[in-house]
Formats: C-alpha cells, structure tokens, sequence
C-alpha cells in the first residue's frame, strides 16, 4: 500500500515513523519546504519525497497534514484528480468548514474528516515522536458521507499506529475541542503574554518557574501558524468558551480585590471536581 503524507512536521512526521516500518507499505512524504523533504529522508520519516500530482495520481491513501486553512483549500482539487481508487484524509483540529468545502463534491464519499488526538508543543520534522499516537483517540466525522472501503482503509492505518477510532458530528467536533483544547492553547498563550508583560527580569522567570508555571505554560510554545488557523475557524466556539474563561476569571479577581477567602475556596472546590471526570475510564 502506497501512503503520501502531506506536510512533514510533528503530526504528518510522527504518522510516517510509525508506517515506515510496517510490512508492505510505502510511505512518501510532500512538503513545499525543501529543508522539510531532506529532514524526513534523513530521519527516516518517509521512503521518499515526491511532488503532490505524483502522490495524487499514485497513492492509495493520501494523508492531509498541513495547516486547516490549507486543508480547506488542497481538499477539492486532490479530490478532482484522484483516482477510483485512492481514499483521502486529514488530520485537521477543526472539522466543520473542510466537511463544508467539499460537502457536495462528487468524490466525497473517498474522503475521510479525521481528528488524531496528539501533539506535542514542538513542530517540524525533528519533532516528530515514534510511538506519538500509541493508545490515543482519532475522531471520524461525518462517516455516513464517506464509503465503507474508505472508513475501513482509515480506521486500520489509524489503528496500526496504536489508535483507538471514535466518533462525532463535525459540528460537535468542534465545539468540544474548543472547550477542551484549544480554549488551553489560548489560555497558555494569554499566560504567557501576562508574564512577559509584567515580568521584566527574565532570568527570574527563568530561575523562579516551577512544574506548575512550565507545565501551565507548554502549550504557549506551540506554532501559531498551525494555531491561527485552528482560532479562526473555530471561532465561534472559541470565542463562546472564552467569555466564560474570562467571567471565571474576574470571579477569582474579585474574591482577591475583596479579600473573601471563602469565595476564592469555593471556586477551587468547584474547580476540583475535574480531578473526578479526568479518572474516567
């Protein structure tokens, strides 16, 4: 089986390690940075690089690993070119604007909206992590619109990698990862900016950051040209969980400016109820 990942960083990257070595499959990368391409030759991400018409006339299954603004915009015309043969995916934060995108495309049913839950707070192909997806989540949206040979062919790369497959709406896709992902992103960022604004002696940050601050802060290293994307097409969502974001926020300012103790430990005690959902399963 012929696989073309396209984009070469953390998440098509960590795909391709964990094919590469797999038992009758090829695996042969796309990526419009040159320095991308000799990464993933030299670390052995891929068995090849190729250009994308190749990969679109040739492979059996086409991985989308690029930015959602890209995806958006690649999707229809990979569709228009592939054979009966291929099936496409992606592995996009957000669902609902690329299901849109080629919602009435003749090829649609070769198309497969996937979500894998991994990452890291690094990017490029030097990031990319064998093992990264080994016990984690993919979700496949809108499956009544993909055929059963394409689910099937997805669901079994998926889980040769070490994932388990769920499944959801596009449109609650996206409103649950705005509450529990990227809402954190943007939370890590805004962390981020508050510490740099009002700390001016950088080596305190350095020396003082405990566990705590580096591990609240990770996710603020992350690409924004992977997250401004994911932001803008989720933003309605995002923006939804943000206003009750800050209305907590200006809770806890206000029990500080008014010295209430009891208020600030209700808020905690409620809060410490996510230590209950988080042991589930």
């Amino acid at each position: 089986m012929k696989i073309g990942i396209v984009g070469l960083g953390l998440i098509g990257g960590s795909i391709g390690l964990g094919l590469v070595r797999q038992l009758n499959v090829k695996v042969i990368g796309v990526d419009q940075n040159p320095q991308h391409c000799d990464e993933a030759i030299r670390l052995g991400l891929v068995h090849e690089i190729m250009q994308l018409d190749e990969v679109v006339r040739d492979a059996d299954l086409i991985v989308l690993a690029i930015p959602v603004d890209g995806i958006e915009q690649l999707l229809p015309s990979i569709l228009d070119n592939i054979s009966d043969r291929t099936v496409v995916t992606d592995v996009g934060s957000t669902k609902a604007n690329i299901c849109t995108a080629v919602k009435n495309h003749p090829n649609r049913e070769r198309y497969v909206a996937s979500h894998p839950l991994a990452g890291t707070e690094f990017s490029g192909p030097s990031a990319a992590l064998e093992g990264l997806y080994n016990g984690k989540k993919n979700i496949i949206c809108e499956m009544e619109r993909s055929s059963k040979e394409a689910i099937d062919l997805v669901k079994r790369v998926f889980s040769s990698l070490g994932m388990v497959n769920d499944y959801m709406t596009a449109d609650a896709h996206d409103r649950h990862l705005a509450y529990v992902s990227h809402l954190s992103h943007i939370s890590s960022f805004t962390l981020s900016l508050t510490v740099l604004d009002i700390e001016k002696d950088e080596d305190q940050i350095f020396n003082l950051a405990s566990t705590g601050f580096a591990s609240t802060v990770r996710l603020a290293k992350s690409s924004p040209q992977t997250w401004a994307p994911i932001f803008s097409k989720n933003k309605d969502h995002l923006s939804k969980a943000l206003g009750q974001y800050i209305d907590r926020l200006q809770e806890f300012k206000s029990a500080l400016d008014k010295d209430n103790r009891n208020a600030s430990v209700a808020l905690m005690e409620e809060a410490n109820s996510i230590k209950r959902i988080l042991k589930k399963g």
